[in-house]
């Protein structure tokens, strides 16, 4: 099975098992999946699951502003694979093709998977002239 868990906004930290079943993202507070985000419509995406092809699939439900996987506007429905970001207004979601036994193993797992995601910062100065010490920029700095 999947799951869902925001990433960003009011609900960071929501998880969300998808179960194999159809599911309604949107503002509208009979959802089970209910976004608080003013860019959301009432009924903005679905998610669905194929049996015959084991996969879900993201549909855009006509909504005001679109949704977005990987940052790429979909139009109609478009199969999903483990790590997309499904955006919907200002609120971004990840999709995991794996279900998790409560909320803390999702957000884990996804404290994990951002930690092997995120750049580090380097100087490349560093691997031309060596380290810079404090207060070293390799520019000439203004004198007082």
């Amino acid at each position: 099975m999947a799951s869902l868990i925001v990433t960003n906004g009011k609900q960071e930290g929501s998880y969300y098992p998808l179960g194999r079943r159809t599911n309604v993202i949107g503002r509208d507070e009979a959802l089970p999946i209910q976004i608080l985000d003013n860019m959301v419509s009432r009924k903005h995406v679905q998610i669905r699951f194929d049996q015959a092809t084991s996969r879900y699939f993201a549909y855009d439900m006509k909504s005001r502003n679109g949704v977005y996987i990987n940052n790429h506007r979909i139009e109609g429905e478009e199969a999903l694979q483990d790590g997309d970001i499904i955006t919907a207004g200002m609120t971004s979601i990840l999709f995991l093709d794996k279900d998790f036994k409560d909320r803390d193993s999702a957000l884990l797992h996804y404290k994990k998977v951002g930690e092997r995601m995120r750049v580090t910062a380097y100087d490349p100065r560093e691997f031309e002239q060596g380290p810079i010490g404090p207060g070293e920029t390799g520019h000439p700095l203004p004198s007082r």
